[in-house]
């Protein structure tokens, strides 16, 4: 279904950018978050579950000529589309924006708190991380209405 959108036909890569999203290394970040701002376990395991994946697929054919990949981090991993419904509420329960009342005012300040290199974003912690963690729960609301299923990994 992919290849008419493939920049190069190739049905077995390219999504197009809707079906895509990278979070610049920002998922732990968004963990530390809501452990600070007090989340609640059942939407903080949702939070990394939607960033760190459920089962573990084969994804070997994607590491073939012309789109060779290399995989950096942990096995790609994938949620079915009941799972990417489920998470896709429970991203929608949290509240992001609750974030700077938890989080010291000085950004150098949250930044340590938070740790994982959150006090070198130069826009600040708190809007950098909304920015990602508006975009992770607007992907997997579309991804649920749609009925997809998502693969996760980290290259």
């Amino acid at each position: 279904m992919r290849a008419a959108e493939s920049s190069d036909g190739d049905h077995q890569w390219d999504p197009s950018a809707a079906d895509s999203l990278d979070l610049d290394w920002a998922p732990a970040m968004l963990a530390r978050v809501c452990e600070i701002t007090g989340v609640d376990d059942s939407h903080l395991a949702a939070l990394r579950q939607a960033t760190d994946g459920g089962v573990v697929l084969d994804v070997g054919f994607l590491n073939a000529h012309p789109h060779a990949i290399g995989f950096f981090g942990p096995t790609p991993t994938g949620l079915e589309s009941k799972e990417v419904e489920r998470v896709s509420d429970l991203l929608g329960d949290i509240d992001f924006r609750a974030a700077p009342a938890a989080l010291p005012s000085d950004d150098h300040v949250a930044g340590m708190l938070i740790g994982h290199g959150a006090e070198g974003l130069t826009r600040g912690p708190e809007t950098h991380l909304r920015v990602h963690f508006d975009a992770l729960r607007e992907f997997y609301e579309g991804a649920s209405k749609r009925g997809l299923v998502i693969v996760s990994w980290w290259d």
